[in-house]
């Protein structure tokens, strides 16, 4: 059981209101993962939902790297929600799923395309080092310019926020399903 559900429609304040039907009437159609407990601070969940359906639907990487960022910090921070959400979208993408069960496991994958392999191994040192070393800098940009650069770093910023928030506020997996990650 989530330690944050979506409050009823009774406990809504008018503005909570407005922010869940920005949410179900955006491109996520529908209010889901973290938006129960970030509507508790409305104006928080009408920024996060704006600069979320950016890196979603709006960013300038293509819809396999977006996704091998996302379940590569989803997996650096254990976030089974987020995994569980990200691993499908990123297979209906076109991400293989050896690919994506080396992400899980913590290994890199082998058998990728190269911007696939780019964007997890600049995800994972950024993740884990909190950097960038120059290499790594000049070959992200040489494969994906200084704007899909910056919005890499936006998306693990970004999916480390919804997947702290997915662990804190306990979002449970639907039932039957398998965790991505042992506890």
């Amino acid at each position: 059981m989530t330690r944050l559900p979506l409050p009823s429609d009774a406990e809504l304040s008018p503005r909570q209101k407005e922010v869940i039907e920005m949410v179900k009437n955006g491109p996520r159609g529908g209010v889901r993962g973290p938006f129960g407990a970030w509507i508790r601070s409305p104006e928080f969940a009408a920024i996060a939902q704006d600069l979320g359906a950016h890196i979603r639907f709006r960013s300038c990487l293509n819809d396999r790297v977006r996704e091998i960022v996302i379940c590569t910090t989803a997996a650096s921070i254990r976030a089974q929600y987020e995994w569980f959400a990200h691993a499908r979208i990123a297979l209906e993408a076109g991400v293989s799923a050896e690919t994506l069960e080396a992400i899980r496991t913590g290994n890199k994958p082998e058998n990728a395309a190269d911007d696939e392999i780019m964007a997890y191994a600049f995800a994972t040192e950024l993740l884990n080092t909190k950097r960038i070393s120059d290499q790594s800098f000049s070959q992200a940009v040489e494969m994906f310019g200084e704007e899909g650069l910056v919005e890499i770093v936006g998306a693990c910023g970004y999916y480390t926020l919804v997947g702290l928030t997915l662990n804190v506020a306990a979002v449970p997996l639907p039932d039957g399903e398998p965790l991505p990650f042992p506890e």
